[in-house]
């Protein structure tokens, strides 16, 4: 393109959508609403698409739909066939349309008085940080009142309250963490030692050989994944609760 090309270029005003394209045109020709001319109305708004189109501006679908609509609207008022409801009266093809553009209207009309007031707030110079402040000088004035009002009461009061933590503190639970001298594995090499050197062991006698009662656990857990893992076997002697134990 030349530059003499480039100072004739257009620039087409822009629409946040296809509704305001429509109430541009509604109100610049000062057209009623409700009795929208629509052979005129689709004849311009398909001249603002192709003009984009010529400026190789990519259409939004919303517009192609609106578009659509309008030829829909413009070819049902053209059929001599008039469309009527339940009730028996002419439906305008217009309406569905009409309501709409006064929705849209509406909406748009709220956006800008919201918009003119946002503007306004930000004109307005605020002064510093008032809460902040606000809290500061309470603070002060508490701390002053508290001292003038100071009695040997509120002296004492405050002094149980501080034993009384240090009561809380003093009962609070602790709890550590032990690490036992004794693990199952440990114990498993403890009893398939011992049936190495003797071929029957009876419980009772390795029990008694433990040293405390968590040492006891630790082999009877031992022994029953000997037991589990059949690397060893029991077997029951004479009498009540006599078990042996024996390599598999």
């Amino acid at each position: 393109m030349s530059s003499e090309e480039r100072l004739f270029a257009i620039h087409l005003p822009q629409f946040e959508g296809p509704f305001d394209l429509l109430l541009f045109f509604i109100e610049r020709d000062e057209l009623d609403i409700h009795d929208i001319p629509i052979a005129s109305i689709t004849r311009e708004f398909l001249e603002y698409i192709h003009a984009m189109t010529d400026l190789n501006i990519e259409v939004a679908s919303e517009f192609i739909l609106v578009a659509a609509t309008l030829m829909k609207i413009k070819a049902r008022m053209l059929l001599p066939r008039i469309e009527v409801d339940e009730s028996g009266n002419e439906i305008d093809p217009r309406q569905d349309l009409v309501e709409r553009l006064l929705i849209y209207k509406s909406f748009k009309e709220t956006t800008e008085i919201l918009s003119t007031r946002e503007d306004e707030r930000k004109m307005i110079e605020r002064r510093g940080n008032v809460q902040q402040e606000l809290a500061m000088m309470a603070a002060d004035n508490s701390h002053a009142e508290e001292l003038n009002n100071l009695t040997m009461f509120k002296l004492l009061t405050t002094f149980e309250k501080v034993m009384s933590q240090f009561k809380a503190e003093a009962n609070k639970p602790v709890h550590k963490v032990v690490q036992y001298a004794y693990t199952i594995e440990g114990q498993r090499i403890f009893v398939r030692d011992l049936l190495t050197t003797k071929s029957e062991v009876p419980f009772v006698d390795i029990l008694i050989q433990c040293k405390n009662r968590l040492h006891a656990i630790f082999t009877f857990l031992a022994i029953l994944e000997l037991l589990q893992e059949h690397l060893i076997k029991l077997i029951l002697g004479e009498g009540m609760n006599n078990f042996w134990l024996c390599s598999n």
